[in-house]
């Protein structure tokens, strides 16, 4: 990962805009530069991947252009070569490839033509714009501010780093470019245009062929890759799609808890198959407890399932970047957006199933792709989703929902048939639901946060919540807890977060009073 900011006026001292930027020092800990233009102020913390040497460091400065991008271009290799002829390239940096893009197609058509995962910021001398960008699903995180003094835009990778320098602060909308007057929505992930009315092995087939080369263009890097293995379906299938791939062995971790730790079980099934260098890490309730605090400044988010399942992953993250020279991890978020959750075995049909899906990675941004890159980027290391890969997704989105609800007593069934009997994982594995997982790493992490939030909140705490916290009050001491926490940080800017990620409470069986999967009737079915 990378970290930028990007102010759209000078009026701060030097030093109140060094400070803002080492706030993403972890993003991007291998160098650090800041270029002005005109009265724009542009600075980029590197985490060097693609080309490390000094002339794939950014801001990029060409063509009347400044420029900071957060991102992989995945295909930059296409686009190098369209515009090699009128652009002499200086460096193998695949963000290099932008400013060129800008200046021959315009900000519209440039953004239509990235396969990639980005967030940038660009300023245009000629025009005297300054415009932006973020990818369809919004892997890569953009906030933005208008300064106190001058009330000018301005753009940072996480909002943290606009705090001290803008009074309003806003998620940058996934899909969006901002024109320099307008935000423009130039892909939206969810709109399916035409739904396909492919049968179950079509569908499943072309699913595999499809997450098979979204894991194959992330595997390009001049940085070491690795991987999260947690064992169950998803980041298992990464897993076993690289080692195919590869031809090689490759070095994948996982975390879990000193008391029953069944993840760690799974994943060394899957990492024996497979051949991996495998790591196991072990954490205890007190490296939970001493994390919860560093991990909602990170997180920037009070959502009670988004830090549940942080925990363990950033720990896990931080154990990666301490004992390892990596700095790519691919892992294997946004499945359930598109195949289910286990509250979608209530689905009570397809229209409502794919309703659902829609909502899920429409907000992708603010849930767990957002835990996803914080827990990772934090820890300076560089997150790749292939499952969140537009092709993918744009295919899962529009192939008829029947096939992915649940008919056949096994949640995923599609997913899983994609890969059995392919020679990617045993058809045991490949079939197994691992229900264990739903509460991050295991079911003692969240009972110790409970228990935690117990000895400091009382019942009468949570009735005078709702004066407190009027916006999405909390409902448990758990939650309360979190909120706290979270204003600590960031005061009166709980509105960044839309509202708790919770099963569809209109549906049969889905009426919880917690996002945890174990709340819900069906939850045995799935093993333990």
């Amino acid at each position: 990962m990378c970290g930028f900011l990007a102010a759209g006026s000078s009026e701060f001292a030097p030093k109140a805009f060094a400070d803002a930027l080492t706030k993403l020092n972890d993003r991007g800990p291998d160098m650090t530069r800041t270029i002005s233009m005109d009265d724009k102020v542009f600075g980029f913390n590197r985490l060097a991947i693609m080309d490390l040497s000094e002339r794939g460091m950014q801001p990029f400065v060409s063509d009347d252009c400044i420029l900071v991008c957060n991102g992989e271009i995945y295909n930059y290799y296409a686009l190098e070569k369209n515009l090699a002829p009128e652009y002499e390239f200086v460096s193998n940096s695949d963000c290099e490839v932008l400013i060129p893009l800008y200046k021959k197609y315009g900000l519209d058509t440039m953004c239509k033509m990235l396969d990639a995962e980005f967030a940038f910021v660009l300023y245009d001398q000629t025009t005297k714009r300054v415009v932006a960008a973020r990818d369809p699903v919004g892997i890569r995180p953009m906030f933005y501010g208008y300064t106190k003094g001058e009330h000018k835009m301005s753009f940072a990778s996480t909002a943290k780093a606009l705090m001290d320098l803008c009074d309003e602060i806003y998620p940058f909308p996934p899909g969006y470019y901002y024109d320099g007057e307008k935000f423009v929505c130039y892909h939206d992930a969810t709109m399916v245009q035409k739904m396909r009315t492919d049968d179950f092995a079509t569908a499943a087939s072309t699913l595999r062929e499809k997450l098979v080369e979204a894991v194959r263009k992330r595997l390009n890097s001049d940085a070491p890759v690795g991987y999260l293995l947690s064992g169950g379906l998803d980041s298992s299938l990464v897993c076993s799609i690289a080692t195919k791939l590869l031809g090689k062995p490759i070095r994948t971790f996982a975390i879990g808890m000193d008391r029953n730790p069944i993840d760690l079980k799974y994943a060394r099934e899957v990492a024996d198959y497979l051949g991996t260098d495998h790591t196991e890490f072990i954490m205890t309730r007190e490296d939970v407890l001493n994390a919860l605090h560093e991990v909602i400044y990170q997180l920037e988010t009070w959502d009670i399932t988004t830090i549940r399942a942080s925990i363990g992953m950033y720990l896990l993250c931080k154990k990666i970047h301490e004992n390892t020279d990596l700095k790519v991890i691919l892992t294997g978020e946004c499945s359930d957006e598109l195949f289910g959750y286990k509250y979608t075995d209530f689905a009570p049909n397809a229209e409502e199933f794919q309703k659902e899906s829609l909502k899920r990675v429409h907000e992708l941004y603010m849930y767990d792709v957002l835990r996803a890159d914080r827990c990772i980027s934090s820890n300076s290391l560089e997150g790749r989703v292939p499952f969140a890969d537009l092709d993918f997704v744009e295919y899962a989105l529009s192939t008829d929902p029947e096939l992915k609800m649940n008919h056949y007593h096994k949640g995923k069934y599609l997913l899983r048939q994609a890969f059995a009997g392919q020679g990617y994982l045993p058809d045991d594995i490949i079939m197994r639901e691992k229900a264990a997982f739903s509460d991050a790493v295991g079911h003692s992490l969240v009972d110790d946060l409970k228990d935690y939030a117990e000895t400091l909140y009382t019942d009468e705490d949570v009735a005078n919540a709702k004066e407190k916290y009027p916006y999405c009050t909390p409902f448990t001491k758990e939650s309360l807890l979190y909120r706290d926490i979270f204003e600590e940080y960031f005061p009166g800017k709980a509105k960044w977060i839309k509202d708790f990620w919770m099963p569809n409470k209109e549906w049969e069986n889905c009426d919880v009073d917690d996002p945890s999967a174990r709340v819900l009737k069906n939850y045995g079915a799935s093993g333990e």
